[in-house]
């Protein structure tokens, strides 16, 4: 691959840095000691950094020194590890027991550090870049948001927004693009059904709410197959059945939680009625009741057309047509940069992450898969993440007027 050779020299320095962050993994709004690590390095390398957006987040600002352009462009990495535990025995496992980076989160800060280390050695850029370190990506805690109440987008005005996200399965260094939806929306519900208890005996005296879930379970189902168009893509899971507490006791009440995802809000508007017409009404030909609460999480990511082309086009001239795909397909899961795209014309990409050879020695023997307590990133990535963004960033200055 035809990479910065000063970011290619840098490697081994990115890789301890890295591997540092993965051995110290924080939580959702409790990024302290990666925020101070990061701001230090930004600072070391004449940045200036904003601390306190969303508690924990930062933003770098790098204005370039040819001519005074008001264009400004935004990258954007996450911080955050997972509440769950390693499996992984190599020398930068999770020193934080129940805490994890198994989403690459630490590279996809690692890779944002080496193009910010390249451009404020290289400043022969008209306009701004502003770095965004993001806490809380993870869990439907929904840092993107809280940065922008923060007042993100006024206090560093962006006129266009990138971030990215490794993907295990896919070839390492494989870029993928897609315009219009490329992640869905996440939400979640509950449902409770409350029945009448009663002896498992004596099952005429009961209105049993375990009957009323096992029904509604599979109704839930045609709010998909039969509801949605089967031109649109939705999924419906009930991951989640609570009710009763020994053998021979009908329960009084039973509870259900699940999750919903769609690409387009108008499906999940259909599929949020349809699920709570279903948990009112049919309850009550068993005599029982029904009662949904149902919390929206992440919209869906919505590239725009035209930066996802200029997102594209960038990696083509960087890495060859060979390496980067277009038309990559959707993912089901949701990220939290939907919001900045609500706000910021933008663009949201994968990084291959390869098949999980890469790991270290001791690494778990389970597949090298997001929220997988066998998962690590890829460090052979960190220069091809790293010479991307510089390489959107000088594009954006190069193809874009230089005042608004």
């Amino acid at each position: 691959m035809p990479l910065i050779p000063e970011i290619v020299a840098a490697t081994e320095a990115l890789t301890a840095i890295r591997r540092d962050f993965h051995a110290h993994p924080e939580t959702a709004f409790e990024e302290v000691r990666t925020t101070a690590r990061v701001a230090q390095l930004l600072e070391q390398w004449g940045i200036e950094v904003h601390r306190g957006l969303a508690r924990t987040g930062l933003v770098g600002i790098l204005r370039g020194t040819v001519g005074a352009g008001t264009r400004a462009i935004g990258l954007r990495a996450d911080m955050d590890a997972l509440p769950m535990t390693e499996h992984n025995r190599f020398a930068h496992a999770s020193t934080a027991p129940g805490k994890m980076h198994a989403c690459g989160h630490d590279g996809h800060t690692t890779m944002l550090l080496g193009a910010a280390q390249y451009l404020a050695r290289h400043r022969d850029f008209d306009g701004t870049v502003y770095f965004i370190f993001q806490p809380a990506e993870e869990n439907g805690n929904a840092g993107a948001r809280a940065m922008i109440e923060d007042g993100l987008f006024e206090r560093f005005p962006c006129d266009e927004i990138y971030g990215l996200h490794n993907m295990p399965g896919l070839p390492a260094g494989q870029l993928g693009f897609r315009a219009g939806p490329i992640m869905a929306s996440g939400n979640r519900f509950d449902i409770t059904l409350r029945g009448t208890g009663g002896h498992a005996a004596i099952p005429d005296r009961a209105i049993d709410p375990v009957v009323v879930a096992g029904s509604l379970i599979g109704a839930l189902q045609t709010l998909v197959s039969r509801n949605t168009s089967p031109l649109d893509s939705a999924v419906l899971s009930v991951t989640q059945v609570h009710a009763g507490e020994t053998y021979n006791v009908i329960p009084d009440e039973a509870i259900l939680g699940g999750t919903v995802r769609t690409f387009r809000t108008d499906t999940l508007d259909r599929i949020e009625s349809g699920l709570r017409r279903m948990v009112e009404t049919l309850p009550q030909a068993y005599g029982a009741q029904g009662r949904l609460d149902f919390k929206r999480g992440y919209p869906p990511v919505v590239n725009h057309p035209a930066q996802t082309a200029f997102a594209a086009d960038t990696a083509i001239e960087t890495f060859g047509a060979s390496q980067v795909d277009r038309d990559t397909p959707a993912l089901g899961a949701a990220e939290d940069f939907a919001f900045y795209l609500q706000h910021v014309p933008g663009s949201y990409l994968f990084l291959g992450n390869g098949d999980g050879t890469h790991r270290a020695s001791q690494a778990a023997e389970g597949p090298c898969q997001l929220h997988n307590g066998s998962y690590d990133f890829n460090d052979a990535l960190l220069p091809i993440g790293a010479t991307y963004w510089v390489r959107l960033a000088e594009a954006f200055f190069r193809h874009h007027p230089a005042h608004r």
